[in-house]
């Protein structure tokens, strides 16, 4: 029989197979037909309640803020002039656009690109979402524990 090998991703969906060509095609069938449903389950909008109780296989959160506008995400999170959780807030997204442990200057840099209100004091802010529990400090760098994620559901 003839070997046969096939490795594709489609969005968070990977497949790899090697084996007798028959074998390796019913595999990659039965891949496609469950692939829409896949796709829906896999990641949920923020709208849609990500939070930290809807964790992916190493316990981390599963977040779509990649696909949301920081000023959309904040104003969805009903964050007003509250500096502290804006940082939090921020850092969540910035968590869900793949910059898991961010410093401070990532979470100011991101509100000024963004056209969003600047930080009076941005040190101050991790430091009271820090003795809050919402972040730990890591060196130079920070991330939010599953308790921010879930103070802001």
């Amino acid at each position: 029989m003839a070997q046969a090998k096939i490795q594709f991703k489609l969005g968070i969906i990977e497949f790899s197979s090697e084996g007798e060509e028959a074998w390796v095609a019913t595999q990659l069938d039965k891949l496609i037909q469950q692939a829409p449903a896949l796709l829906k389950l896999a990641l949920p909008t923020v709208g849609q309640g990500a939070s930290a109780n809807n964790a992916n296989q190493q316990g981390e959160p599963v977040l779509a803020g990649s696909d949301v506008a920081l000023g959309t995400f904040l104003k969805d999170k009903n964050i007003a002039s509250n500096q502290v959780n804006r940082f939090l807030a921020t850092a969540i997204w910035l968590h869900a656009r793949g910059n898991k442990t961010p410093a401070t200057s990532d979470v100011t840099k991101a509100l000024s690109d963004n056209h969003q209100p600047k930080l009076t004091n941005p040190a101050d802010c991790l430091n009271k979402n820090v003795t809050k529990g919402f972040c730990e400090k890591q060196g130079n760098q920070f991330f939010v524990t599953p308790v921010g994620f879930e103070s802001m559901k």
